[in-house]
């Protein structure tokens, strides 16, 4: 008999919790015991989301009420600020969490101070905690009890930018992001900017120059490389559900071909079970309700320019589907349990 683990899902109805519990409710090893949510407490989670009528019918327990040695591994679906606070009382030493919010993505507390608008209140779990991005932390993943869960557009810049800084043949001042998010990345709570009047028939840009995610990736890929990297990260907002396109852009030097940037990346991710590397430019079709990366790289002997595109869906690679893959890792699964789908496309 395969193992069977009890996972509680704190903060179930936003975009992220409904993805983790259609994507957990196909999972041979991982049963949904529990989900929470502070302002729904009693409510079906069918009567919130219609399309679980008849697949998941739990009612919503009070998030202040959870105990969490009544579960195997805890999924922590709440806002950054408070996510902190909820780790701090209720601790990670028995049970596991992986936090899908930034409360823990980044090196210390003075970074994090500098970034985001609250200040942390728990610095002493950020060393202990391991960015959850298995293509470069599986091992870590593995051995630990609080594993902070990516952000989106860090995992579609992430993947992409490390192997060009690893060349050693990419200059590291001149990286450019520019990425596309469709408007769930913003959550589900209504806000002016995810208004329907405004997004529909519509592109802009958002967090210019200031973006909360720049740091992560900057850390991160300082993390892996050895290199600091200062990077130039813009993002927009398209009028799609959901789904990430990026473009990483930067200048080379003694790049042969693209034959030989295209080697770096099978390189780094000819084993990964979730970077798939495509002959010609992706799209957000492609990955669609998958937890897939889709890469495209590329160089331009005209400017000189290594480019790379990089598209995942930001509920899935994004966000619950690498939340899940995390778990796969730490309990010994099969990393690829409950993730094998194609993409919705189209």
């Amino acid at each position: 008999m395969s193992t069977q683990i009890r996972a509680l899902i704190v903060g179930a109805t936003g975009y992220t919790g409904s993805e983790l519990v259609r994507l957990l409710l196909d999972h041979p090893n991982i049963e949904i015991a529990g989900v929470t949510s502070s302002s729904r407490a009693g409510t079906r989670f069918d009567e919130i989301y219609p399309q679980f009528a008849g697949h998941f019918d739990q009612k919503l327990t009070p998030t202040e009420e959870i105990n969490p040695s009544d579960f195997d591994l805890i999924f922590l679906g709440l806002p950054h600020g408070i996510s902190m606070s909820f780790v701090k009382q209720h601790g990670y030493s028995q049970t596991p969490i992986i936090d899908l919010s930034g409360d823990f993505r980044l090196s210390s507390a003075e970074l994090y101070n500098q970034w985001y608008p609250e200040q942390h209140v728990l610095p002493e779990a950020i060393e202990d905690a391991v960015f959850g991005l298995p293509e470069w932390f599986s091992e870590h993943i593995r051995k630990t009890n609080l594993i902070a869960n990516p952000g989106c557009y860090p995992t579609s810049s992430i993947l992409p930018l490390i192997p060009l800084i690893k060349s050693g043949k990419v200059d590291p001042a001149t990286i450019i992001i520019d990425s596309k998010s469709g408007v769930t990345g913003a959550g589900a709570n209504a806000k002016s900017i995810t208004h329907f009047p405004t997004v529909n028939d519509n592109f802009s840009v958002y967090g210019l120059m200031k973006h909360r995610h720049t740091p992560e990736i900057e850390d991160i890929t300082r993390q892996v490389t050895g290199t600091a990297t200062t990077i130039q990260f813009t993002p927009h907002l398209l009028p799609v559900s959901r789904g990430i396109l990026t473009m990483v852009y930067g200048r080379g030097n003694g790049v042969s071909s693209e034959a030989e940037v295209r080697s770096w990346f099978e390189d780094a991710y000819g084993d990964k079970p979730f970077v798939r590397l495509n002959t010609k430019p992706p799209s957000l079709h492609e990955v669609r309700g998958t937890n897939y990366c889709n890469l495209y790289a590329s160089y331009d002997p005209r400017t000189g320019n290594v480019i790379v595109i990089s598209v995942i869906d930001n509920l899935v690679k994004g966000a619950a589907g690498q939340a899940i893959q995390n778990a796969n890792l730490r309990f010994g699964f099969p990393e690829t349990a409950g993730l094998k789908h194609s993409s919705l496309a189209p």
